[in-house]
């Protein structure tokens, strides 16, 4: 463990240095919801914002997705290593190259400031975002079916989008040819270039205030003070090693379930994850670059603490994590990873069911599987269009409340797209939108439930593309809580006929005026037995509409009068009656 520098400085000096840290890159966060283009950055907000100092160490981080908590720490190093000094006030970085920049996917492309004060370079300002199109052999350039990088969209190493302060025009038209939509796209990176130069001066300004030297320092305390609280946190869990494993559903029509195998490890006030055991890389787009494992992992472990720890690399110094390569977390060149998503939210799953055997009241039950990916587009009026929606969510139980629907999966912080933006800007209706009764796992608190969501192609012909999960394996419960209903998706053609699709199709599908793409969720897991949830709570469900009168009796043994909606108590007391007399004998 490194020496912890924080005990030496003010401690009024370093909380307020940490929340002008904080308030800076939310101001970068803002200024990238403010100016983006693509709904998908816009309204969905899949992007993040960090900073980071002269070391390319993170000491802060916006308030937006924690699965990319982790990927900053490795496109700075690659940064570092292949450019080193090589860089110059108003340079700004581009990349998103899973395979030697440290990206993720295509669509994300990272946007990388130096920012330089009293003639040296003081820290970063970074920024990544989700585009909604760069390339590739589906509208969106998230093609499950895709079986290496070369088929998603345009790899970018690193390079300098901007040099000494002027724009390289020639990488921006070579962006702006790869895109079916390229004035999103564009304008996309001109957000985060803006943010970043946001963080620019946010930074430049604490230079001002407390001098290069005095903030380096300042800034290496911080990062003491983080991995300090991460520790305790560590250490109030007891020393052992649980297993886990999860599954993913697995591709196409005939799908192999994928493992996701995991053991976590805690020994003293260090942390270590090893996913060996999980399957082997596959020849589809759900792979994930390693920065996803890690992510999962540090957001796994910031959920063992109380403290507010600084949003900053050195918590991570108490994490160790090891993912075999080659495996769907960690793949080689030249898998696919435009949908790879998934597998950080079931990462950071598994690390909740194995932590679920050591702290259950730390821990929370499986979600809807992550957000489901929708990219479709088309040609209107001579031009390409295309919509990606990022679609959430429903939580799983914890050991004092109940799971959320209609949020973003706890490992993320996405919202769904607007209907009304959907529908003036494309020409698709969103004709269903709601929470899914029944669906929620039983639990004696109950997980969230799921939601529906359909689209209508009002007018021409489209592709779409679609990556959802959990039907097979749907989301766990925890303590004796049930698991939450499986998803669904289905085309519903104009002529009535139905098709029911995989939760990964391995193609894209075909869409003309009037059909209608409609995908049900998954409902989040349930925690302690059904049969102990309070009858009140259960009334109050069925009021709400997520469960039935019928679900009421079947899965709580809850009797409710439909006249009045108020509990029976004596048909509770004989079916709960029976219900512990049948898990007696069971």
């Amino acid at each position: 463990m490194a020496a912890d520098m924080s005990a030496g400085h003010d401690p009024v000096t370093l909380e307020v240095l940490k929340h002008a840290l904080a308030s800076i890159a939310d101001e970068m966060a803002l200024v990238v919801l403010r100016t983006a283009y693509s709904p998908v950055v816009r309204d969905t907000m899949d992007y993040s914002t960090a900073l980071m100092d002269a070391r390319g160490h993170v000491v802060a981080q916006g308030l937006t997705l924690a699965v990319q908590l982790g990927s900053f720490p490795d496109v700075m190093r690659h940064l570092l290593e292949q450019f080193g000094d090589d860089m110059a006030p108003g340079d700004v970085f581009a990349c998103n190259d899973p395979y030697g920049a440290g990206g993720q996917h295509l669509p994300d492309i990272y946007i990388i400031g130096p920012v330089f004060a009293e003639g040296r370079r003081v820290g970063f300002a970074a920024t990544i975002a989700h585009h909604s199109d760069v390339g590739g052999i589906a509208p969106g350039s998230v093609a499950i079916h895709a079986t290496e990088v070369f088929q998603e969209g345009l790899r970018l190493p690193i390079v300098k989008l901007h040099e000494a302060g002027r724009p390289v025009d020639a990488l921006f038209r070579i962006i702006e040819k790869n895109s079916r939509n390229p004035v999103h796209l564009l304008g996309d990176i001109r957000a985060q270039i803006a943010a970043c130069q946001a963080g620019e001066r946010g930074l430049s300004d604490l230079v001002a205030r407390h001098g290069a030297g005095p903030l380096a320092a300042l800034l290496d305390a911080l990062q003491d003070q983080a991995e300090r609280l991460m520790r305790q946190a560590i250490g109030r869990v007891p020393d052992g090693s649980w297993s886990f494993e999860d599954w993913i559903d697995g591709l196409g029509e005939t799908p192999e379930p994928l493992r996701i195998a995991v053991r976590v490890t805690v020994d003293g006030d260090t942390l270590s994850v090893d996913f060996a055991g999980t399957a082997d890389q596959v020849a589809g787009a759900i792979n994930a670059p390693v920065a996803m494992a890690r992510s999962a992992s540090y957001c796994a472990a910031r959920c063992l603490a109380d403290a507010d720890i600084p949003n900053c690399e050195g918590y991570m110094r108490a994490v160790d994590i090891r993912v075999p390569e080659g495996s769907v977390l960690n793949p080689r060149l030249p898998a696919a990873c435009g949908a790879r998503g998934v597998m950080g939210y079931r990462a950071f799953e598994a690390i909740m069911g194995a932590l679920a055997q050591a702290v259950p009241d730390r821990v929370i039950a499986a979600c809807e599987g992550g957000p489901t990916l929708f990219s479709v587009g088309g040609w209107r009026e001579g031009r390409p269009w295309t919509l990606t929606e990022v679609m959430v969510g429903a939580w799983g139980a914890r050991a004092g409340l109940d799971g959320l629907e209609g949020v973003s999966n706890p490992a993320a912080n996405l919202s769904n797209q607007p209907v009304e933006m959907i529908e003036a800007e494309y020409p698709i209706e969103i004709v269903r939108y709601g929470f899914v009764p029944d669906s929620a796992g039983p639990g004696r608190q109950r997980g969230g439930a799921a939601f529906e969501r359909a689209f209508r192609l009002r007018s021409g012909e489209a592709t779409f593309t679609t990556r959802s999960d959990r039907r097979a394996h749907p989301p766990f419960g925890l303590a004796g809580g049930a698991p939450g209903a499986g998803s669904r998706n289905l085309l519903l053609a104009a002529d009535g006929s139905a098709t029911r699709l995989p939760t990964m199709p391995m193609q894209s599908h075909a869409m003309r005026a009037g059909d209608c793409f409609h995908h049900v969720s998954a409902g989040g897991g349930g925690f302690g037995p059904a049969i102990e949830r309070a009858p009140e709570a259960v009334a109050a469900d069925v009021a709400d509409g997520l469960v039935s009168v019928a679900g009421a009796a079947r899965d709580y043994g809850v009797a409710i009068d439909p006249a009045t909606g108020r509990v029976d108590a004596a048909g509770t007391r004989t079916l709960r009656g029976a219900a512990g007399k049948k898990s007696h004998v069971a």
